[in-house]
């Protein structure tokens, strides 16, 4: 497990990561007033950088470790002096002064006072916190790893609709030339006026995949933009829509099931983010258990008061005041004892909830390399029937032409060929989001996000 140190320094370069498209960054807790414009091409690289300024997830991550910060200036401030000045008047009723008594009354004191000792419970208190700090530092890490996986899963999204409106492009323009070869051949008086109809009857049956396609690309890209945290601020950047570069290719990747278990149980940041907590209970524990002890406080000050004998102010008795305070709660009706069975019960706690989650991560790691090879198989059948069915239609059309294959022998072949495209598409995508999946179940940081900090 990293140190917290390194734990820190990882954290700042993350938050200084520099997106290629991003604009200046908001003052903490406002909202950006504008966007930056959407640029012509955007690929996978640009998207995750700009998601690593952008995404609210991420954003929220990082509040959570000035959170963190604030509450340990908060314990740190029980370990330094604290100096107060307090200051009162009085008046009586005339009615209420005997004798030769004044009905003024004031005092003015200015106070020091350092904890010498408090049981243990400000060292234990300080430590708690430190501890809940590397916590929130190991929290945004899996907030950006989680982000990311999103945001490659939707970038996947915006090529897969992509691709799949270019297959159903190419689908419908090969049926349009099937159609006008149909209605060339009907002038020629070589087929019937059904295989013009039934060519007609392909093409517009190919309308509705088209449409659907590109509505998918729409939502696809409204998906991603959530994902990465643009919003859209100007009527420009509403209308525009870039071009996405990047394809979705195969390239297979193996993985040792010993070896992925071993790095996820060492790399992942919600594994160790709770074994943090855990040591955190663990202080937790110590700071209840000050309350068995008592408290010693050196104070100090210095005091102006009325005179009894003046109600002049300059009058006034003025002096140094030095001395020790000391508590010690002999018996508080057991609520410490109380407090100190909350605090291991909740140690006991964070201790199974570490691990439940090292056998979650194991499931999960089995379940994505699982995934990745289902994945990886059907990609490579896909591969290979997309061969086979380019060669179906070639033979299908050369036999057409010479007579001795019918048109819905071509038809056939042509539609065969439509569905293992969109099956190759698919399982590439499936295979890259599977593969992205599996990084992050290792704990394994995103290639472009470890780039962008380099």
């Amino acid at each position: 497990m990293k140190s917290p140190t390194a734990l820190v320094c990882a954290a700042a370069v993350l938050l200084a990561a520099s997106p290629e498209l991003t604009a200046a960054p908001a003052a903490p807790g406002s909202v950006a007033a504008s966007a930056p414009d959407v640029p012509d091409r955007i690929d996978l690289r640009i998207a995750i950088n700009y998601a690593l300024e952008h995404n609210y997830s991420i954003q929220q991550a990082r509040e959570r470790i000035q959170e963190q910060e604030g509450l340990i200036v908060e314990v740190k401030a029980r370990a330094i002096p604290r100096v107060s000045l307090d200051s009162s008047y009085g008046k009586k009723d005339d009615s209420l002064v005997q004798g030769s008594g004044s009905d003024q009354d004031w005092s003015i004191v200015l106070q020091a006072r350092q904890a010498l000792y408090a049981g243990g419970g400000i060292s234990a208190a300080l430590d708690a916190q430190k501890t809940a700090r590397e916590a929130a530092l190991l929290a945004l890490k899996a907030a950006i790893n989680n982000a990311l996986l999103d945001v490659r899963t939707r970038y996947y999204d915006v090529l897969l609709a992509r691709d799949q409106i270019a297959v159903q492009e190419q689908n419908v323009q090969l049926l349009r030339q099937q159609l006008q070869n149909a209605r060339n051949r009907f002038e020629a008086g070589t087929v019937s006026n059904f295989e013009v109809l039934r060519a007609e009857v392909e093409l517009a049956n190919a309308q509705p995949e088209l449409i659907k396609a590109r509505n998918r690309q729409r939502t696809s890209i409204d998906q991603l933009r959530q994902a990465i945290g643009y919003t859209n601020t100007t009527p420009e950047n509403l209308r525009k829509t870039p071009e996405f570069v990047g394809t979705l290719e195969f390239e297979p990747v193996t993985y040792d099931l010993a070896k992925a278990l071993e790095s996820a149980r060492v790399n992942r940041p919600d594994l160790a983010r709770l074994e943090s907590l855990a040591r955190a209970r663990e202080a937790g524990v110590r700071v209840e258990q000050a309350g068995y002890r008592p408290t010693l406080d050196a104070v100090g000050g210095y005091q102006v008061v009325k005179s009894s004998g003046s109600d002049r102010f300059k009058d006034s008795l003025d002096g140094w005041t030095v001395g020790v305070q000391s508590s010690w709660a002999i018996f508080d009706g057991r609520a410490t004892a109380g407090k100190v069975a909350q605090a291991r019960s909740l140690l006991r706690q964070a201790r199974l909830g570490v691990r439940e989650q090292e056998l979650a991560v194991e499931v999960e790691v089995r379940t994505a390399l699982s995934s990745l090879q289902e994945a990886g198989e059907l990609a490579e059948a896909a591969r290979k029937v997309v061969q086979q069915a380019e060669e179906s239609l070639r033979l299908a059309e050369a036999r057409y032409a010479a007579g001795s294959a019918t048109q819905l022998d071509v038809l056939q072949a042509r539609v065969a060929l439509t569905q293992s495209r969109t099956n190759q598409l698919e399982a590439n995508y499936r295979y890259n989001v599977a593969l992205a999946a599996v990084r992050r179940a290792l704990g394994e940081p995103d290639a472009y996000a470890a780039a962008a900090v380099k």
